[in-house]
């Protein structure tokens, strides 16, 4: 099996296993493992598809979710609605960043990304009388349309099929011949230019649609854990999302979800074991990228190849 076949086989088991996940983990575990992965989505859609690397997604991620937080809580928005206005910010906001960022390139534009991102970190802790600055918004409503879904299990369920969008749009996107026009300008951008497609203008849409999808993300993020706080803007979480994508594998999408459920199970694991819980998990992660350079979803996908052929020599 595969091309299309196996793509939708794959997008069925994923379904499936969205909708079982909170029996097998704990609901709110179960919520971040696929924000983060939504969130680690948007970021190799740029790494993996355009060949430009963001350290500044936290932006996107974190001013996303103090939009939506701060219209759920002061307005009493259904959540879907606040997310849509966060997506919208996040979008808006990619614009300028994205507009001055792509004329950088390599190391360059991910220093650029990075030092907008601590721009809006830092003004967001300024407007304390807004954002809460360091206290954060908090006391978030998960509201749908006058109904509350306060229970993680009820909120998880609600929040599913907006996740499950942003997972197909990113898909859509990457098949799509906008998608394979994003694949030629990551392989060969004077190629791609000398063909007489207008790079700069594909590489901004597809930053301001990998924003959308960091903001989706990080709505639901913020209204499902009821705060929005500047760790969600801070460069670690740019730096933690990243990780993830280079663990699971660059420009394969269901890598993004196998990096974020691992970094996630391994820190909720490990939290309860070890004060160390963080370098314990470091040391676990670079053993793993060191063990599978193509990523984990490359190179475990390529098991059941490398065993028939060791199987066809015998």
């Amino acid at each position: 099996m595969s091309g299309r076949p196996l793509s939708i086989a794959l997008l069925a088991v994923g379904v499936v296993v969205a909708l079982a996940l909170p029996r097998v983990i704990y609901s709110v575990l179960a919520l971040d493992i696929l924000l983060w992965a939504l969130f680690a989505m948007s970021v190799d859609l740029l790494v993996g598809y355009v060949g430009l690397l963001s350290f500044g997604h936290a932006a996107f991620w974190g001013g996303a979710a103090y939009v939506a937080a701060l219209l759920a809580r002061d307005l009493r928005l259904a959540f879907p609605l606040a997310a849509l206005a966060g997506v919208l910010a996040a979008m808006a906001l990619a614009v300028p960043v994205g507009y001055l960022s792509i004329r950088r390139r390599g190391i360059y534009f991910a220093m650029v990304t990075l030092a907008f991102a601590q721009m809006l970190f830092y003004l967001v802790n300024e407007l304390r009388g807004v954002t809460g600055g360091e206290n954060g918004v908090q006391g978030v409503p998960r509201l749908l349309w006058g109904v509350s879904v306060t229970r993680p299990g009820d909120f998880y369920y609600a929040a599913l099929p907006l996740v499950l969008v942003g997972y197909l749009a990113v898909y859509r996107v990457t098949r799509s011949p906008f998608g394979h026009v994003l694949a030629a300008i990551r392989d060969n951008e004077a190629r791609a230019q000398a063909l007489g497609y207008p790079t700069p203008r594909y590489k901004l849409v597809a930053f301001v649609l990998s924003a959308g999808i960091a903001g989706l993300a990080g709505s639901l993020y913020a209204i499902g854990h009821g705060f929005a706080s500047l760790d969600l803007l801070h460069w670690t979480t740019s730096g933690t999302v990243v990780l993830m994508v280079v663990l699971g594998g660059t420009g394969t999408l269901w890598g993004s979800l196998v990096g974020a459920a691992i970094v996630l199970f391994l820190r909720d694991q490990l939290s309860s074991v070890t004060e160390a819980s963080d370098a314990v998990t470091g040391a676990i992660l670079i053993a793993i990228v060191l063990g599978f350079r193509r990523g984990l979803w490359r190179s475990l996908a390529a098991l059941p190849a490398r065993a028939v052929r060791r199987l066809a020599r015998t």
